[in-house]
């Protein structure tokens, strides 16, 4: 079902990357945008688009959740669509990964995801309707080396999206999960850890990639306005996920001879 003009939608991660690039397809189709990131004043990225409006929401504060829904309630009375996309990175071997780094991925990543669906299911449920949009990552799905933490936490909001998806379908609210593989964005500039080498071989794959933001969020909406489940954006992810599912021991050869790979570079 297309998604209609005039829709009330709210946005996480919104003034930059994927997030931003949302906001634009969706003011494309006449939506009421709530765009929120952590930054305190109006992002520039946001300015001059046509019914968005913007608000300072940190994922790991309840009390900016809080915020989020009362200001939604007094606005719009409701809410059509809420996408969970505010995201950080880290990666690295395991041995160099400390566990502060473990709690603040876990933290933004899966738990703020958590935050905002136990904030506005209560709303979705009472009325009846609405769609949550959880953005994971291919990486929630399959799980290279060397990407502990991410796999770990994507993997947790692909679990939570499935779990939301079957138990808020009586209620008549519908539940996606985006699983990207990499897109030009500025994803790179949030990671954290020890592994140098790691950091630097994953931000030239994201500035090299093929697909742009902007390309990533058009299939997100498509996929939406599809009514899919897990919502697969490229061939890549497409075929590493088939793989998995279909030809497990030749995924399971891929990811050894990747890890090899990177072993030799140490």
């Amino acid at each position: 079902m297309p998604i209609a003009p005039d829709s009330r939608v709210l946005v996480t991660g919104a003034a930059s990357g994927l997030g931003l690039a949302l906001v634009h397809q969706l003011v494309e189709r006449g939506c009421r945008v709530l765009a929120t990131d952590v930054h305190p004043a109006d992002p520039e990225s946001l300015r001059g688009l046509d019914g968005v409006s913007y608000l300072t929401l940190d994922v790991t504060k309840d009390v900016d959740w809080a915020t989020a829904r009362d200001l939604v309630t007094e606005q719009w009375d409701g809410l059509d669509y809420l996408f969970n996309n505010a995201g950080v990175a880290a990666g690295g071997r395991i041995e160099l990964s400390e566990m502060d780094q473990w709690q603040w991925i876990v933290d933004i990543n899966l738990l703020g995801v958590a935050r905002g669906c136990r904030t506005f299911t209560p709303m979705l449920k009472a009325q009846g309707s609405g769609h949550i949009v959880n953005t994971a990552s291919a990486a929630g799905l399959v799980h290279p080396p060397r990407m502990s933490e991410y796999n770990a936490v994507k993997a947790g909001v692909v679990a939570l999206s499935e779990t939301l998806l079957h138990e808020l379908r009586p209620y008549g609210v519908k539940v996606s999960v985006v699983c990207p593989t990499f897109f030009r964005t500025n994803l790179s500039e949030s990671m954290r850890g020890k592994d140098e080498a790691a950091q630097k071989s994953a931000a030239k794959v994201i500035q090299t990639a093929k697909l742009s933001a902007g390309d990533i969020a058009l299939e997100v909406l498509k996929g939406v306005e599809k009514g899919k489940h897990i919502i697969l954006t490229d061939r890549d992810g497409k075929i590493a996920y088939a793989a998995k599912r279909f030809a497990r021991p030749v995924y399971y050869r891929m990811m050894h001879k990747a890890s090899i790979q990177m072993s030799k570079k140490d």
